[in-house]
């Protein structure tokens, strides 16, 4: 699984109260942690009853560990702690990660996160599934967050996108539930990652 630190910004989006412990961004297909039932969007908190301080800390643990052995994980995911058993395997010598192909000259303005969008399945090479950022304002809210073109929004506050109507519904959805930031869920050149977008009152 593909893992970050739980930065200010994300713990916000994710309704945490620290900013402590490993966020999930991605789970490989029948890796452990899929075969255990852990999800994108869930923060790892403690590893064997001991508290996990980030991301690094986590990889670091989990690296001193024997192929075969059994972990405990505390987990948060919607607001509840919940328990798993992982049972830790050999880690593949060689991972690849989808590029996100060309750019669309047809896409679709999202003014707020100064973004041009189209879905991933109209760009060549960019896969089936999300939405391609085809175009980035450097001076918009996405590009402060290292947001590029090329990159694929897989989902937006916990739901996958395969249109920028999508993404813009995704976003409407959350300011109208108050929330002071949105997560989106990225894939790009160095893999899947979660990203804070702050939510202001100039958003439409």
């Amino acid at each position: 699984m593909q893992i970050q630190p739980v930065t200010d910004d994300l713990a916000s989006g994710l309704g945490l109260t620290e900013t402590q412990g490993a966020l999930v961004a991605q789970v490989q297909a029948d890796a452990p942690a899929a075969k255990a039932g852990l999800k994108s969007g869930d923060v790892i908190t403690k590893v064997n009853g001991e508290a996990v301080k980030d991301a690094r800390d986590l990889s670091r643990r989990i690296g001193m560990m024997k192929p075969g052995s059994t972990v405990a994980l505390t987990v948060i995911r919607d607001g509840k702690t919940m328990p798993f058993d992982l049972k830790l395997e050999q880690l593949p010598s060689d991972q690849q990660v989808a590029s996100a192909g060309e750019k669309d000259q047809a896409g679709t303005d999202v003014p707020r996160l100064g973004l041009q969008l189209a879905p991933a399945k109209s760009v060549q090479g960019a896969g089936s599934e999300g939405v391609v950022v085809t175009e980035v304002d450097p001076k918009g809210a996405a590009a402060e967050r290292g947001i590029r073109s090329g990159d694929v929004i897989l989902d937006v506050g916990g739901k996958a996108v395969s249109t920028p109507k999508d993404v813009r519904d995704g976003l409407a959805a959350a300011k109208a539930e108050n929330r002071k930031a949105v997560l989106m869920r990225v894939k790009g050149e160095q893999g899947v990652r979660f990203v804070a977008i702050t939510i202001t009152d100039k958003a439409g």
